[in-house]
């Protein structure tokens, strides 16, 4: 068993013995050391979904009240018209037949990815390098359209990407360790709106199973499912 660093030392003290609510949860993290960046405050929950029944699988993009304090470098694949309007709304990095050529090479400095639909014959080629890594554009999410403006801007502006992994496990950021607790909370339970929002038809018994919160370099906090 690996020997915790003393900094998760310090961070363990501060994790309350029981279950707490958000508002404890997010001071029990603001409590412990930080780090020399601006850590990124993530959440962890546990859902009572099968996500290898395509019925019960939870997927989508969500807003955050308060972004997350990150700015998310977009890729965008498009021409014309379509790739001026993209640069005009804030993409970073903008092509088409000569992009996909470009992460084939192993270039993979973005984050989200948008595509017209005329390109994804073009994108289609990527599946094995974007797929994987949960890059690939999708209607469902917005992320092949024709109004590459609108995609993009929501991204800028802080919209998130969630999905369950396969162990039915939603990871998501929800701000960052400069946040203070009343901006944290508002992310926080507008997220468990909208999954709640999303909560599959077929989902049998309790739906939100366990819940922590943390920071980058911290220690997990556990959340009382009774207090959301």
């Amino acid at each position: 068993m690996a020997k915790l660093t003393k900094r998760m030392q310090e961070a363990r003290k501060s994790v309350p013995e029981e279950n707490v609510s958000i508002a404890e949860a997010l001071a029990a993290v603001q409590a412990q050391p930080k780090a020399k960046f601006d850590e990124s405050i993530d959440v962890a929950i546990k859902l009572g979904v099968d996500p290898r029944h395509a019925d019960q699988m939870v997927r989508g993009t969500i807003a955050l009240p308060n972004g997350t304090g990150k700015t998310a470098r977009v890729a965008v694949f498009a021409k014309g018209p379509k790739a001026e309007e993209a640069e005009k709304a804030g993409a970073d990095i903008i092509g088409a037949e000569d992009l996909a050529e470009k992460i084939q090479g192993g270039f993979m400095d973005f984050d989200r990815v948008v595509a017209t639909p005329d390109m994804m014959g073009v994108v289609g080629r990527l599946g094995r390098v974007l797929g994987p890594r949960g890059l690939m554009p999708n209607p469902k999410l917005g992320t092949v359209t024709m109004d590459v403006a609108k995609a993009v801007e929501a991204i800028k502006s802080g919209q998130i990407e969630v999905r369950v992994d396969k162990a039915g496990v939603i990871h998501a950021p929800v701000g960052r360790r400069s946040f203070d607790v009343k901006q944290l909370s508002e992310n926080i339970e507008f997220l468990i709106s909208e999954l709640n929002r999303m909560k599959p038809a077929t989902a049998k018994g309790r739906y939100m199973q366990s819940f922590v919160i943390s920071a980058t370099m911290g220690a997990a906090v556990r959340v009382d499912l009774n207090s959301l």
